[in-house]
């Protein structure tokens, strides 16, 4: 059963489970996509094919906000909106190593590897590479981990895993980026906590923020207000 987060007659936002696709690929899993389109014709008693276009996606390990367009109209204003990067995009982290420092804005260039499905960080610019930054925060702390803030100001393959894994903090769980052991779900500790935006026909600012993934690392940083 899907948990809708925010819905109207434009778009759609749901929470990702860590376990769960995006949308459909070569492992021929379900996926999201096809359980939102699935609760859309059952709630509206729409017969035939559902619209539902793909706006932003979430990598499989990671949990959290994913929006949808309901509609061609509102999908393709959606993409301008994140094209363009007028879209907020707030992540939480969860790492065994501490940060070189306590905020900071990093910018890499993250060059993608095909056959390793993975992305490769660099200092200075290499061929096929492009630019990445984020900013991030320690926004927690328990006895072995902490809690980062993380917003991402652009849109990169892989770009907070591969970009924490350059400065020596590879998030939780994420073997591929180098965390030395896999979580108990098989997620690793990166969630897509808040989205924010204007929405692209009411021209109002909608905020759309999930609850913390369910897990003990989580449950340590329930009470950071982010």
């Amino acid at each position: 059963m899907i948990e809708v987060l925010y819905e109207d007659n434009h778009l759609i936002a749901v929470y990702k489970r860590s376990s769960d696709l995006s949308q459909k690929d070569r492992t021929g899993d379900s996926s999201l996509d096809d359980e939102v389109k699935k609760y859309i014709a059952a709630k509206y008693k729409k017969a035939g094919d559902v619209f539902l276009g793909t706006i932003h996606r979430l990598d499989r390990p990671v949990s959290g906000v994913l929006l949808y367009a309901r509609t061609s109209k509102a999908l393709e204003r959606m993409n301008e909106v994140f094209r363009t990067r007028e879209v907020k995009k707030i992540y939480l982290a969860v790492t065994k190593e501490r940060p070189p420092e306590d905020e900071a804005v990093i910018t890499h260039f993250l060059k993608k590897n095909e056959k390793q499905n993975r992305s490769y960080a660099y200092d200075q610019e290499v061929k096929g590479s492009k630019e990445a930054s984020l900013s991030y925060r320690i926004a927690g702390r328990s006895e072995r981990f902490f809690l980062l803030e993380i917003e991402l100001l652009s849109g990169r393959h892989h770009q907070i895993r591969a970009q924490m894994a350059k400065i020596g903090c590879p998030i939780k769980g994420d073997l591929k980026y180098g965390f030395p052991r896999s979580n108990e779900d098989g997620g690793i500790s990166l969630f897509a906590r808040r989205l924010e935006f204007i929405h692209p026909v009411k021209k109002e600012k909608i905020v759309i923020t999930a609850h913390f993934p369910e897990g003990d690392v989580w449950k340590l940083f329930r009470n950071v207000v982010i």
